[in-house]
This record gives structure tokens, sequence and C-alpha cells, in this order.
């Protein structure tokens, strides 16, 4: 009896059959999977859940912290749902010889049979009933406007943490306030703020995203005009053609963003943003293993060096509008490369105070900037 109230209640009828176009399915297993958990200890989370249903085949991804869902025309026969192997039925989609896959499962297998043209396989499943249940989309939705959401993303997600230990830093604080967007991020090096005017006002949010659902949005709404965006209780949601991502928030205090950014500068210089981003690429070439970058300022010159034992050095000299006292100050190749990618003006400000404290890049006209912290130089 109670096999027969689980049946009931999860909608799983005896079998399924599901006929779709090899390259469509292929395309939407490439998204969805990317929310799958190769690495967790519950097998069930390295799956795709795939839910047969009026016309339609849903695919569902999740790591319980990201989740990834969205459909694909389909012949259907019968309804009800299985979870495959999500890397394994990725991989095997892919190579199939003809346009057309037929995947079918009956409830009271443990297998999930596959057909194409010549080819002819089996896969091992795991039940339905032992997959998460993501959170509803069933919110209220607000429309973002996808490139200004998606160049805010761009600019600061790279200043998040990749370090676990600090769970704070490796979100980006996204807030809306009217028709202003802001987002901030921060590894505790480097901090990257964006400001952005939006054509409508979006939802009332202040909420710490992980990075990574960031970033995967800016996959997955990639060419789209319209950005879906509603809040569910400690998730967020975010909707993109005929896919929807549900992130959680992450819980703790952001760092004060305006504390954190000095009220002053001694130097202020402008400079020509991609002869110094070449020139910052080519001595970070040298700068291996957390050797400081050198950016050395002089009367109408500055010097950008980079020297590691095991490797060799560089020198490089660019004429620029400096004017004072000799000053030299050195920071880490890569967080300094990165701000100048990030700014995407053709001249760039750099904001100096001394050789102990941050520097910080902006352009004229852009709600941008990017503060990194310097590396103490020896000698």
């Amino acid at each position: 009896m109670m096999e027969t109230d689980i049946e009931v209640s999860s909608g799983i009828l005896p079998g399924i059959r599901v006929v779709v176009e090899r390259e469509a399915l292929a395309t939407r297993l490439s998204l969805v999977s990317r929310a799958s958990s190769a690495r967790g200890a519950v097998q069930v989370l390295g799956g795709v859940l795939l839910r047969a249903k009026d016309g339609l085949l849903e695919l569902e991804a999740t790591d319980m912290e990201l989740s990834l869902r969205t459909t694909v025309p389909a012949t259907v026969e019968g309804e009800g749902a299985v979870v495959v192997p999500s890397k394994l039925l990725g991989d095997v989609v892919r190579l199939l010889p003809a346009d057309e896959v037929a995947i079918a499962h009956r409830a009271e297998d443990g297998v999930a049979s596959i057909e194409s043209g010549s080819y002819a396989g089996r896969m091992n499943v795991y039940a339905a009933e032992d997959f998460p249940r993501l959170p509803s989309v069933d919110v209220p939705l607000h429309e973002i406007d996808s490139v200004s959401l998606l160049d805010t993303v761009q600019r600061v997600s790279r200043a998040a943490s990749r370090d676990e230990s600090r769970p704070v830093l490796t979100g980006i604080l996204v807030r809306f306030e009217g028709t202003q967007l802001t987002m901030a991020a921060t590894d505790s090096y480097r901090m990257a703020v964006k400001e952005t005017e939006l054509s409508a006002a979006g939802p009332e949010l202040e909420a710490i995203i992980p990075a990574r659902a960031l970033d995967e949005l800016t996959r997955i709404a990639a060419g789209t005009e319209k950005v879906q965006l509603g809040v569910n209780e400690n998730h967020v949601i975010f909707g993109a053609g005929d896919a929807w991502l549900t992130t959680r928030r992450i819980d703790g205090q952001f760092p004060n963003v305006a504390q954190l950014r000095p009220e002053s500068f001694d130097v202020e210089l402008d400079l020509q943003r991609s002869e110094l981003l070449e020139a910052v690429r080519r001595a970070a070439v040298m700068a291996q293993r957390n050797t400081p970058l050198r950016l050395r300022f002089a009367e109408g010159e500055l010097t950008i060096s980079a020297q590691s034992q095991d490797v060799g050095e560089t020198r490089e000299s660019l004429a620029v509008g400096y004017t004072g006292e000799p000053l030299e100050i050195g920071f880490n190749a890569e967080f300094l490369r990165e701000g100048l990618e990030s700014v995407t003006a053709d001249d760039v400000q750099l904001k100096l105070i001394n050789p102990l404290r941050p520097g910080l890049l902006s352009a004229d006209g852009d709600a941008f900037w990017y503060l990194i912290m310097p590396i103490r130089l020896a000698g």
C-alpha cells in the first residue's frame, strides 16, 4: 500500500517513452548539467531529472545550492520521471548517430533504454522520488534588461573569492534600489563595484548571491533581451528564455563597501588603458609564484617590472604624466590585469596614496571602480 501511495503522489505511472531531437536534447543537457554535483556523497545529485509531461521533456539538475531547469519539445508516451547520470547521458547523446533519440523507462526498472538509429543502450538510473524538490518558480517576477544585468555581473564577478572557508566573500552583493542596480564583490585583496541605471525599476532586493550562480546566469541568458527575477524565501530565481536558475542566498554580513574606499588620493593619473594593459600582460608572464608586479613612477615615466628567481625578469617603460617624487608600488599581476580588463573606457584613472595603501582603478563617466591592495616590496 505504501508503495502505491508514493507512485500516485509523485505522478509516476508504470512507464514513459519520449522521442526528442538529438541536437536539442544535447544542448539542454549541456545547460542544466552544470548544476549537477559530480563529486558529492549523494549520488542522485550527479544526475539530471527527466520528467515527461504534456508534450515536453523537463530537465532539472541541482547540487542543493544552485539549480537549473529547462524543457525540450518531445513526443511523449506516459507521464513520469527518472533520474539519469548527467555526464554519462550528455556524453552518449552527443555521439548518437541519428537526428532523434528515444528514451524509455519503466517505473519498476533500475535502467533506462536509449535508442537512436543503429544505437541501442541501457543506462542505470536513480528513482525520481530521491531527487530533491526544487524551489518553486511560481513567484512574482520582475523583468530586467539582460544586457545591463549581465554586464554588471561580468564587471565585478572576478573579484569574488573562490575560498569556501569565507562563504560571504564567494558571493556578490546585489542591491536593487528603484532603477539603480549595484553589485559589489571582494576577495579581501581587491574589490569591484558597479552601479547600473536600469530602464525600469527592479524588485526591492538586497542579497548576497553566489558568484558562481551569477556566472551561470551570464551563460544561460546570453543573447536574451530580458531576464525574469523573483525571490522565493531564501532563494533568488532567474528566468532566461526557456531556462530557470535558482540559487540560495548567502547568509552573513558583506563588507562595508563605502568605508573601504579611501576618501582621497595623493596621486591621480590618466593612462591609456590598452597600452598599460598590454604592458601588464607582458610583465605578468614573468611574475610567477606570487612575485609582485612593480610599478615605479618617476618624472614623466612609468616602469613596470617583475623578477622571478626561477624564471627571469622583465622591465618596460611607458610615458605618463607623472610629476613629483618617485613612487614604487607592488601589485598582484593577475589582480591588476583583471582590474584593467574590467574597465571598458579607452582611458583609465589610477589613483594612489602610498606604497602601503590600496590603489583605485576607474574611468570618467563609468560608475565602476576597482580597489586593489598593494604587495609590500622588499628592498
